[in-house]
């Protein structure tokens, strides 16, 4: 599981953005007539976006959450190395022995090497289906944090859209006078330092 696919639903955000921008564009386009140009230009002043490569970089949730969920897909790993090295040792045994022991014997631990390594293969994919589940759940949480972060916002600047950008995304040009990714960071990060202090802070009895 890469980095970028905890970025996910903000991509999907993107792309459903972009398409509401393009429709309403278009229905303005045709709407307006020459004898309103102030009154588009002020509109075109609402849509502002942000650079969802260094929003992702410089989101401490974002580094906080990619390095627990690197930390447990590194223990996952040397879990399953064990577990699998451990069985494969007993298989190499059980070949070693299985001229000496009886028929009986051999059938015996062949039946339970065999129960072993069904074991480990399900075990391997639960805990990978398990990891897989909270990284979405992370994605959910980016996502929502982000979306309710521009929601508040929005209510003092009264933004049209906050669209997304990425180099080879959908949006091919953004002139940088909208570019509020700055300002979008820094209040995220106050939001989630002040959160985390928060829940720090031993409850008064």
């Amino acid at each position: 599981m890469k980095n970028a696919s905890l970025a996910l639903n903000i991509v999907l955000a993107i792309a459903v953005a972009v398409l509401y921008y393009l429709h309403f564009k278009d229905r303005s386009v045709e709407t307006t007539t020459p004898a309103e140009p102030a009154k588009a230009e002020v509109e075109a002043k609402k849509i502002v976006y942000v650079n969802v490569d260094s929003l992702l970089t410089n989101y401490d949730f974002f580094k906080d959450t990619r390095k627990v969920l690197e930390s447990k897909r590194f223990q996952l790993d040397n879990d399953l190395n064990n577990r699998g090295r451990s069985l494969q040792n007993e298989v190499a045994y059980f070949q070693q022995r299985a001229q000496t022991m009886t028929m009986e014997q051999a059938r015996a631990t062949e039946a339970s090497l065999q129960k072993k390594q069904q074991d480990f293969l399900a075990y391997r994919e639960r805990s990978a289906q398990r990891l897989a589940e909270e990284e979405q759940q992370k994605n959910e949480e980016l996502y929502n944090r982000i979306y309710e972060y521009l929601n508040q916002v929005n209510k003092q600047n009264q933004y049209e859209f906050v669209l997304g950008y990425t180099k080879g995304g959908g949006i091919l040009y953004a002139q940088q006078d909208n570019d509020v990714t700055r300002k979008v960071i820094e209040g995220l990060n106050k939001q989630y330092q002040d959160k985390q202090a928060t829940a720090k802070t031993p409850a008064k009895k």
